[in-house]
């Protein structure tokens, strides 16, 4: 994502919202990628990501007009994010949700040797990197939807407390204060139960084939192994400033950027390439 000036944004604004097509695609090509690792990270699975991504990305095209650069474009973009995904009931874990203690009870006493091999000849450390990159993601769903929300903002995109505080409606110092117990929240569980980020017995290759017998992970549907990763700097670069949260020191990796899948990105084309764009334009 090309770094730009606010009276860039705004020029870009500005055109788009009179019809630029190619303006419009530029703002949204500067934004889909954050809009599709924060919607990954609040509901778990690519599928899901992929459905609210899209919707995001409408509802920001539909709004443009009412942007007034009170904010930086992509904290506006943030906070329509943010209010969509904490609402949003149309993933799989909102109609089946999950707990620390679910999580952890399934390590300690799921019958791991009792499943036989379904790998399908795909390469176990393959799918041990797909478990792990899941399983970690999917553990964000134990947090209720606001502190899921704080987590990703601080730990991942490292946003700024006033910046993040905007974003979801607390003062910075509130938004500091529960980003620190979050964080420990994870790096204590983590710490326990994890062998792979923490000192736990879980192993992720020792799990492949309960994993799959379970629905966590597909041996012919590899989504993290399988996306394309980007910078992390592209992520830091959404931040206005960078400040020290707390001195935890679990830097939890497991948050990799992924670019925006495919499907994403050509529903935004074939948008833009339809009569539903002079429609919006106009509303």
């Amino acid at each position: 994502m090309n770094k730009k000036t606010n009276e860039e944004i705004q020029i870009l604004i500005d055109q788009a919202t009179a019809g630029n097509k190619k303006a419009l695609e530029t703002l949204i090509v500067s934004v889909q990628d954050i809009v599709f690792n924060l919607s990954l990270r609040m509901l778990g699975t690519f599928a899901d990501a992929e459905d609210a991504t899209q919707d995001i990305l409408l509802k920001m095209i539909t709004h443009l007009s009412s942007f007034r650069g009170e904010s930086s474009f992509t904290t506006w973009v943030f906070s329509i994010a943010a209010n969509h995904l904490k609402n949003y009931k149309k993933h799989m874990f909102a109609r089946y949700p999950l707990s620390f203690e679910y999580y952890g009870d399934d390590i300690e006493n799921g019958k791991i040797q009792d499943v036989p091999d379904l790998t399908q000849n795909v390469e176990k450390d393959i799918l041990a990197e797909e478990l792990k990159m899941s399983c970690t993601n999917v553990m964000l769903q134990c947090l209720d939807t606001e502190s899921r929300c704080i987590f990703i903002l601080g730990t991942m995109f490292k946003i700024d407390s006033r910046i993040a505080g905007d974003i979801l409606d607390m003062t910075p110092e509130t938004y500091r204060q529960r980003l620190s117990r979050v964080r420990k929240k994870m790096a204590d569980f983590l710490g326990k139960y994890c062998g792979e980020y923490g000192n736990g017995k879980c192993k992720c290759k020792d799990r492949v084939n309960y994993a799959i017998q379970n629905h966590r992970i597909n041996p012919l549907q590899t989504d993290y192994t399988t996306a394309a990763e980007i910078p992390v700097q592209t992520m830091l670069d959404v931040k206005n400033a960078m400040e020290d949260i707390d001195d935890l020191s679990q830097d939890f990796s497991f948050c990799k950027p992924y670019s925006s899948p495919e499907r994403t990105k050509n529903m935004i084309q074939e948008f833009l390439d339809s009569t539903q764009l002079s429609i919006i334009q106009k509303s």
